[in-house]
């Protein structure tokens, strides 16, 4: 299928925190409402890069966020079997991550990706040896992974709002990753997976299927406003899109869900 253009309209809402009454939240309801759902574990991504489809999006490695990130996912690495990662021998000679000049720290690279991603010949089976670890023990990956892996494709943003009157709160913003976040290069990936229509099949909308990671994000009380946000608007188009009702504006369907159901103006 075609991929669907990055820019889109989009229905936001402004949430206001329960636990922080300076703190609001703006949610991309077209976003969290789509169907979007990862490929990989069905064995049907492309991959960012044609030429390494079994890699995903795992070509580049992973920048960390910041020092307790590294440390937090140094200490899951420490804690791999032979059994669970296919390149321990090699992490554990030359390194599993890497500082470049400008001091931003990275998994390492190698062979075309990312020292921590197992193959498709290991005999445990292809995929990151981090969320097999979290799986594999009943964790959520979220707390063995990258703060950029476990996010992705979600994009979380702070923005600063002043107001006429002197006030000002913290917004925070939750919306789609899409192409544009990797910086000037995500223009020349040659494949991805936020506004491609195979990958909006999933049996759960984004903010059901991500809950994990949406309350990591913005805490419980917060994750239980979006939530009641996202679950009024699909009952608004739900109600409008029935039988009698009116057209909905593009806003309302992510265009890659409304293209995987084959243009239905509502998502099933």
């Amino acid at each position: 299928m075609t991929q669907t253009p990055l820019d889109r309209p989009g229905l936001w809402a402004e949430i206001q925190d329960p636990d922080e009454p300076a703190q609001r939240v703006r949610a991309d309801l077209t976003w969290l409402t789509s169907r979007w759902h990862c490929l990989y574990a069905e064995g049907r991504c492309p991959g960012i890069d044609a030429g390494a489809p079994d890699a995903g999006c795992c070509t580049l490695g992973a920048h960390f966020t910041d020092a307790d990130d590294l440390a937090r996912v140094t200490a899951v690495v420490e804690s791999l079997g032979a059994d669970e990662w296919q390149l321990r021998g090699t992490g554990r000679t030359e390194g599993w991550w890497v500082t470049d000049e400008d001091g931003s720290t990275s998994t390492r690279v190698v062979d075309g990706a990312c020292v921590l991603l197992n193959r498709g010949d290991f005999p445990g089976g292809p995929g990151c040896a981090l969320h097999r670890h979290a799986v594999d023990r009943g964790l959520e990956p979220l707390t063995t992974k990258p703060d950029v892996c476990w996010q992705l494709p979600l994009r979380r943003e702070y923005r600063e709002v002043s107001s006429a009157d002197g006030t000002s709160h913290l917004e925070i913003s939750v919306g789609e990753y899409d192409r544009r976040g990797w910086g000037p290069g995500g223009h020349d990936l040659d494949w991805y997976c936020t506004n491609a229509p195979e990958a909006h099949t999933g049996s759960e909308p984004v903010f059901v299927s991500l809950r994990a990671e949406l309350v990591e994000l913005l805490g419980p009380a917060a994750y239980a406003e979006l939530a009641r946000a996202c679950e009024v608007h699909l009952a608004a188009v739900e109600a409008l899109g029935g039988p009698g009702g009116r057209p909905l504006l593009p806003l309302h369907v992510h265009p890659a869900t409304r293209a995987a159901q084959g243009g239905s103006p509502r998502p099933r």
